[in-house]
């Protein structure tokens, strides 16, 4: 078993400025990397593009294809302006590129503008009654994580989540890693189990220093529409407290 702290230790830089790294059996899903440690492994490289690089704001995630084995992670600055960073990273294996991804980082401005979304009520935070569960064993990943699950309406999933190893991660690198491990939404509309595939995924940080209280985070997926072979859902975030940590949108493919 391999953690998302000893994988990002064991990243190798390459001379052209690559970092590589062989992802274990027990972070694929399926047959690829899944995809929010994909994600994780392309944010720490765009950090490293720049050493004062403000905190991230989005995210913008496109899954083109299968990542296992050894992959290569590469980060470049796109554009640097005096309120935000854009920042290019792109994963590749022997099949070819697997994940492209853009990362803007912004800094925090003073606004008179202040609204938030509070989290669903009540959902309290997870504690020494709880029935803490780990991964399936039919799904690899899932075993990196733990869960406490809360009722949720047919097409939603409401879940506490957090690493199961997590020690010294960036904090925005460890959100990345967990904001995509909810099952699709649509999936629980489905009378049997079927072939899914994560097609795009944005994430929105609310926060410019996410925490959380014993790694524990609230997720939220809900499915807006499902048909032809395809879901679109919204996901939100928050931490222990209740505050909101990210807001977000994902397409899915679905095979059946």
């Amino acid at each position: 078993m391999s953690g998302l702290p000893a994988l990002i230790a064991a990243l190798v830089p390459a001379s052209d400025g690559a970092l590589s790294v062989a992802i274990p059996d027990n972070w694929l899903q399926g047959r690829t990397c899944y995809g929010g440690l994909s994600a994780a492994l392309a944010l720490h490289a765009a950090k490293r593009v720049a050493p004062d690089l403000p905190p991230l704001r989005s995210a913008q995630v496109a899954f083109v294809g299968p990542l296992s084995g050894t992959v290569r992670v590469r980060a470049r600055l796109l554009r640097r302006g005096r309120n935000a960073a854009f920042v290019h990273a792109a994963i590749e294996s022997e099949a070819g590129l697997g994940l492209s991804a853009t990362f803007v980082f912004m800094r925090v401005a003073d606004s008179h503008i202040d609204h938030a979304v509070a989290a669903p009520a009540p959902v309290p935070a997870p504690g020494s009654g709880d029935v803490v569960t780990g991964g399936l064993p039919a799904v690899a990943f899932t075993q990196n994580f733990e869960f406490v699950d809360h009722p949720a309406a047919p097409a939603e999933w409401l879940r506490w989540v957090r690493l199961t190893d997590r020690a010294g991660l960036d904090p925005e690198v460890e959100l990345m890693a967990i904001g995509d491990c909810l099952p699709p939404a649509a999936l629980k509309l489905a009378d049997r189990l079927i072939p899914l595939s994560s097609l795009t995924w944005q994430l929105d940080l609310l926060a410019a220093a996410p925490v959380s209280a014993d790694g524990w985070w609230l997720l939220q997926a809900t499915t807006d529409h499902a048909r032809h072979g395809g879901s679109s859902q919204r996901m939100a975030i928050w931490n222990a407290a209740g505050d909101p940590v990210a807001a977000q949108m994902q397409s899915v493919a679905l095979f059946g």
